[in-house]
């Protein structure tokens, strides 16, 4: 009489399944993840962008620009709390910044966006904020705009690339390397928040 029983080839097969199936599902769902905290960010810039447009229609067209600033925090400092008290919609879901206070001014914290200052609102196909940036200068094409390796500075997204939003209030996600050119000029200005 024959005792029933899984053979060692039968068990090896199933644990190999195993592994496969987990690897599968704990892959997919950090990608997934990944693309969540991408969306939040883009709806947190995009509310940014109501009240900078309330902003600039209180003031002739012009979006927040402060004589002497040197981050972005100087910059968007004009919006909080006369136009927003929502200070969460400074601090990219994707990066470790931590949360301001609402209502709170924005000098003496850290956001996780950077401003492109003197922009007007006609200016509605141009770049006005971004995530942090590498740096401060003006970027062509190919060139690095956020960070390829995950490591600051520009990895709000770690290495996935970062969001683009233009002057009409649309978002678009870009890789590290920049997928457009990004001029700067005397009358504009590109601040990246405190390192």
């Amino acid at each position: 009489m024959r005792r029933a029983a899984f053979s060692l080839i039968e068990l090896l097969i199933v644990a190999a399944l195993l592994l496969i199936l987990t690897t599968m599902y704990w892959g997919s769902s950090s990608g997934r993840r990944k693309r969540s905290l991408q969306a939040d960010c883009q709806q947190n810039l995009q509310k940014l962008f109501i009240a900078m447009q309330i902003y600039a229609t209180d003031h002739s067209g012009k979006f927040p620009v402060v004589t002497g600033a040197r981050t972005s925090e100087d910059a968007l400092d004009p919006l909080v709390p006369h136009y927003t008290v929502d200070t969460s919609l400074f601090i990219c879901p994707g990066s470790d910044d931590a949360a301001l206070p609402s209502g709170d001014s924005l000098r003496g914290h850290k956001i996780s966006y950077a401003y492109y200052m003197g922009r007007l609102a006609t200016d509605s196909t141009e770049v006005l904020v971004t995530d942090r940036q590498v740096d401060t200068l003006s970027k062509q094409v190919g060139q690095p705009l956020f960070s390829s390796t995950g490591k600051p500075p520009g990895n709000n997204h770690q290495k996935e690339g970062g969001n683009l939003m233009f002057g009409d209030g649309h978002v678009d996600a870009s890789p590290p390397s920049a997928s457009i050119s990004l001029p700067l000029s005397q009358a504009i200005v590109l601040l990246n928040p405190k390192p």
